[in-house]
């Protein structure tokens, strides 16, 4: 679903996807700039591009790009995980004078190819039948993948939860045989300080 958020006109901003391998997203945004003397966002930001930056889980650069104030941007995951996904104005004001508020509408699709509906009515009704298939295929391949990446995760967490209960579990044994250990010192001690001092 599309958000919006404000920024100030030197800040980036950055937002986590967790996308899995192999899947396209296409991010769309739009830029608007604060008027002071109408005390509202103009409908574009004249004069000003965005540097969006996509970097893999692996830290790996995927996407650094200049675009204008309303751009579409699309790159291909090529791995499973968390893809951070930047925003940044290209304005050249110092940040003591670059005070002008940003609002940036974005939206992001994961894994979907749009289906152009103009497309599908020009072509006669078999092939609109045709088109709208192929576009749920793909949607299909992308819920199997999505699917199987959900998987992946659990059983990772599976695992990582049973070693964490192993570990718990062998903490509470050797805590055990620590308590045990220090009560027959202590009883010990006591018997050779009563033996010592001639009470028993």
């Amino acid at each position: 679903a599309a958000l919006y958020f404000h920024s100030g006109e030197r800040e980036e901003k950055c937002i986590i996807e967790d996308i899995p391998s192999d899947t396209l997203v296409i991010g769309n945004y739009k830029v608007q700039q604060w008027d002071i003397r109408d005390q509202d966002f103009l409908e574009s930001a004249p004069g000003l591009g965005m540097f969006v930056t996509v970097t893999a889980p692996s830290d790996e650069v995927l996407l650094k790009k200049l675009y204008g104030p309303q751009a579409r941007f699309s790159f291909t995951s090529y791995m499973s995980g968390e893809h951070i996904i930047c925003l940044q104005s290209n304005s050249t004001r110092l940040t003591a004078f670059g005070g002008s508020k940003l609002r940036i509408h974005l939206d992001i699709r994961v894994g979907e190819h749009f289906l152009d509906e103009d497309v599908a009515q020009a072509k006669d009704k078999v092939n609109e039948v045709s088109f709208k298939l192929g576009h749920l295929l793909e949607q299909i391949h992308h819920i199997s993948k999505e699917q199987n990446y959900e998987r992946e995760r659990e059983e990772s967490f599976r695992k990582t939860s049973e070693e964490t209960n192993s570990n718990i579990l062998w903490w509470a044994i050797v805590q055990t045989l620590i308590l045990i250990s220090v009560g027959i010192w202590q009883i010990k001690s006591l018997k050779d300080f009563f033996i010592a001092k001639k009470l028993v």
